[in-house]
């Protein structure tokens, strides 16, 4: 594998993972939970970009600061909105203030099968069920398979939100997901790493 550094950042309410991926000087971060601009300053990151694995608010809260602090680009499936974002019926389900900051997204992915940032190379997997703009990034070539909320260790993303579709999550998952090789790392939204092999042959859902 190349020579990676990938470190991982948890946030929030609802315990949302960030991963900043770190090649050489320079480093791009996939989704933006609460507390992650701050984190990723600490760092001493050469921040290259924001990678967005779909737009729920838990996973974009940060995207504003984050802009604000480093001036990056922001890469994503389809244009920010409230359907996507989903942050006022948080604030329902909630019962609290729920405020997101604006953000732009600068380079959409919608149809897109691969991402190149600096000298790494991404395919891009469209796998909506849980949200409409989930996308998965299989790092080329590699093990490796950053998952937003798509599949989780023993588990996947929740599909009784607005545009939530159990079926077609599963399909996704079996369709887009399974013939990658069974030691692919998956690095989750939420919770724990896992693998490909072990989620096929373990996970109650599928």
């Amino acid at each position: 594998m190349l020579n990676l550094e990938i470190s991982a950042f948890c946030g929030g309410a609802f315990q949302t993972n960030g991963y900043l991926v770190r090649l050489r000087d320079d480093a791009w971060l996939f989704d933006a939970p609460e507390g992650v601009a701050d984190w990723v300053a600490e760092s001493g990151a050469k921040l290259k970009g924001l990678v967005l694995t779909h737009q729920h608010h838990d996973h974009v809260i940060g995207a504003g600061k984050l802009i604000e602090k480093f001036s990056c680009p922001v890469w994503a499936h389809s244009e920010p909105s409230e359907d996507l974002t989903m942050a006022k019926r948080l604030e329902q389900m909630m019962g609290m203030r729920c405020p997101l900051d604006d953000y732009a997204v600068d380079h959409l992915l919608e149809g897109t099968e691969s991402l190149s940032l600096g000298d790494l190379a991404f395919d891009v997997l469209h796998v909506p069920g849980h949200s409409p703009d989930s996308l998965c990034f299989r790092l080329a070539g590699q093990p490796l398979l950053i998952g937003g909320d798509v599949l989780f260790s023993g588990s996947i993303g929740r599909t009784d939100f607005p545009h939530g579709d159990h079926d077609l999550l599963l399909s996704g998952i079996r369709e887009k997901l399974w013939p990658l090789p069974d030691d692919t790392r998956v690095l989750p939204g939420h919770g724990p790493s896992t693998t490909i092999g072990v989620e096929k042959t373990t996970n109650p859902y599928l």
